[in-house]
């Protein structure tokens, strides 16, 4: 059947071969006419032209969409054929940043979408994933901000919706959480075990998110920048507090971390200006990197015995940190761990601290007393700079000099 037929039945114009044959034989007999054939769904899917704005590889028999336009604006349809061979696969970003598209139709024909595949399109209002997908890769469709509902093919064996929430076919792990679901307090459903990466970042409506206890586990960056979350209720049942969990958070006041929690990763409440109160328990033998970066509010902490490293800029910025606890087990402070820590009057350092790291205590300038209860320890040259610190010393502790990063040495007998 031709294309003409398909799309109007246009008439087709007689080639010049041909128009010189009827020329050259007046008298034959003309072919006998056929009625029309009814056009199958292959032959109109077929028949569709692709939008102009996508962009596609071909390989083998499948083809897969790498990439669309970031000017293109409106619905667009991806179609179930190009060029007589099934699309299957929506790569990695290939809608990323296409923040004019309003809607994409995705064909029965996609079994995977591509990780970050639509990640950013934000002016998406809802997506139909359809039965045929197997495979949604990880922060498909992140920071979609105006995206109400992911609803799921029934048929679909892999995953589900409920209430519009992404989840496996089993509701055992919670995927996606869209973006703009207007809701403000979410429970997570009983049942669920883990929670993915990035699974519930970028929700500005949401204010409180309750985990069941059946959640063991949670994905870095599973709340970042949901900047309107104030409080956060964690399970028992997890062990690590994954990185960038919480940074951004910015209405994020007070986190109880549950006992059983081991480690805390690398910038997990980073940027969570609100932050005042958090209490870190003795089971937690791990800070991450940067973990409190820019907690402006934050006013004390007590690092559990256990912990032997403060990391690279774990409190760097903390402008009203006034009192911290720092236990016997600790080795070593990491480059900037205190920097701009402006409030703190006075921090003591246990006979175990062998090593300062640069710019430790930088722009601390409220310090007037760094205690030191053990030998000297090896210490970078910058470690105080920015600091009005005195440095008091043990009697019988050994290694000291004159001066300790620049500062003044004096026994903890002459502090006033």
């Amino acid at each position: 059947m031709s294309l003409s037929l398909l799309l109007g039945g246009c008439e087709e114009k007689p080639s010049p071969e041909g128009s010189e044959s009827a020329t050259k034989n007046p008298t034959a007999p003309s072919e006998e006419v056929k009625p029309d054939e009814p056009i199958t769904e292959d032959e109109l899917a077929a028949a569709v032209s692709v939008s102009p704005n996508l962009k596609y590889e071909i390989k083998g028999d499948v083809v897969t969409i790498t990439g669309c336009d970031k000017n293109a604006s409106g619905a667009l349809t991806i179609p179930a054929t190009i060029e007589g061979k099934a699309v299957t696969s929506i790569g990695e970003e290939a809608f990323s940043r296409c923040s004019n598209l309003t809607d994409i139709t995705i064909p029965d024909s996609v079994t995977s979408i591509g990780n970050s595949a639509l990640s950013r399109c934000t002016s998406l209002t809802n997506i139909a994933i359809p039965e045929s997908v197997n495979t949604i890769a990880t922060n498909a469709f992140n920071f979609c901000s105006n995206l109400a509902a992911l609803e799921v093919n029934k048929r679909n064996v892999n995953y589900s919706s409920v209430d519009g929430v992404l989840f496996n076919k089993a509701i055992t792990e919670l995927i996606e959480y869209p973006k703009a679901k207007m809701v403000t307090d979410y429970g997570v459903p009983d049942g669920v075990t883990s929670i993915g990466k990035n699974a519930l970042a970028g929700c500005e409506k949401l204010k409180s998110i309750t985990i069941p206890e059946s959640v063991t586990s949670i994905g870095a960056g599973a709340f970042n920048f949901s900047s309107n979350l104030t409080s956060v209720t964690l399970p028992k049942g997890i062990a690590t507090i994954p990185d960038i969990a919480f940074s951004f958070c910015s209405s994020l006041k007070s986190v109880d971390i549950p006992a059983g929690i081991t480690s805390i990763g690398k910038q997990a409440f980073m940027g969570c200006v609100n932050l005042e109160n958090i209490t870190i328990p003795e089971s937690v033998t791990s800070i991450g990197q940067g973990a409190f970066i820019n907690c402006n509010e934050l006013v004390s902490i007590a690092i559990p015995d256990g912990v032997t490293n403060i990391e690279k800029e774990t409190f760097l910025g903390c402008p009203n940190l006034k009192s911290i606890t720092i236990p016997e087990s600790v080795t070593n402070l990491g480059e900037g761990s205190f920097a701009s820590c402006a409030s703190l009057s006075d921090i003591t350092l246990p006979k175990s601290v062998t090593n300062i790291g640069g710019y430790a205590f930088l722009r601390c300038t409220s310090l007037t007393a760094l205690i030191m209860l053990g030998d000297a320890p090896k210490v970078a040259d910058d470690s105080l700079e920015g600091s009005s610190s005195t440095v008091y010393r043990n009697a019988e502790a050994k290694g000291w000099g004159d001066t300790f990063a620049g500062r003044p040495v004096k026994l903890i007998s002459e502090k006033p």
